[in-house]
């Protein structure tokens, strides 16, 4: 169903290079579990003072991408296409590759370690069908996150493939509400596990998928700035270089200061 939606295969193509699979990989996995285990980070999210320094700001790791493409140039509407056909194409393929690179360290987002879905000093709750909060492990809400997502671009009536088959009214909104939580997603990888991902040598598709996701939605307006701002100083590193949109959003630094302790609504 989710190739239907998808009109660029060199879009896919861009940001579908497999993890690393085979032997190599399993003895760096084996490598990076003997790390954790003499680890010395805190659970609940609290992070040791080293980590606090945001190891995947350092030069040597934010130059590294699986491509220089121009992704400023790749997310604009193509003309003749429409818009809601485009934003269902990309939303499907986000959520995929975002899945995929949650997966490559999910081994190692346990309740034990992650204790609340926390990025940097933000942590996030999630609100069930009643619109009750609920409070979860980081791995719990990312099940939440990827379910419900699932289920929406799986339903033919919010993301039709049928040849007249039309969007909902609220389709946009949605489309923003599923970007929302990818971010939440995203930025959770990058706070709690950039060590493990540096360790399997996955964090040139790391960053990769973060510039491509970032400027696709501030292309269409499909996050608030203030939702983003917690993540402001990666962003800035790494949407600033040849091919990416250089600044952040106006109401990026006011919301900076509202992050802390901010608890995100669903």
């Amino acid at each position: 169903m989710f190739g239907e939606h998808c009109s660029l295969p060199s879009e896919r193509t861009l940001l579908s290079h497999p993890p690393k699979t085979g032997l190599r990989c399993k003895m760096v996995l084996q490598a990076v579990s003997k790390v954790l285990r003499k680890s010395k980070a805190k659970p609940n999210g609290k992070k040791t003072a080293s980590e606090e320094k945001k190891v995947y700001l350092e030069p040597e790791h934010t130059k590294s991408r699986i491509t220089d493409f121009e992704f400023k140039e790749l997310v604009v509407l193509p003309r003749e296409i429409d818009l809601n056909e485009w934003l269902a194409s990309n939303t499907t393929t986000f959520f995929h590759h975002i899945n995929l690179q949650y997966s490559t360290i999910s081994e190692f987002c346990t309740g034990e370690t992650c204790q609340t879905m926390a990025v940097c000093n933000t942590q996030y709750y999630w609100y069930d069908e009643r619109g009750k909060k609920v409070k979860c492990t980081a791995p719990q809400y990312v099940d939440f996150v990827m379910s419900s997502v699932q289920k929406l671009v799986t339903d033919e009536d919010v993301f039709p493939t049928k040849y007249g088959r039309e969007f909902p009214s609220s389709f946009e909104s949605l489309v923003k509400k599923i970007c929302k939580y990818l971010f939440h997603v995203l930025g959770h990888i990058y706070w709690a596990h950039f060590k493990e991902t540096l360790a399997l040598e996955l964090h040139g598709h790391l960053n990769t998928l973060y510039v491509h996701f970032i400027l696709f939605a501030r292309e269409f307006n499909l996050l608030d700035p203030k939702e983003t701002a917690v993540m402001d100083d990666l962003t800035e590193v790494l949407c600033s270089s040849p091919g990416s949109s250089g600044a952040t959003g106006d109401g990026a630094s006011s919301g900076a200061s509202g992050a802390q302790n901010h608890v995100k609504e669903r």
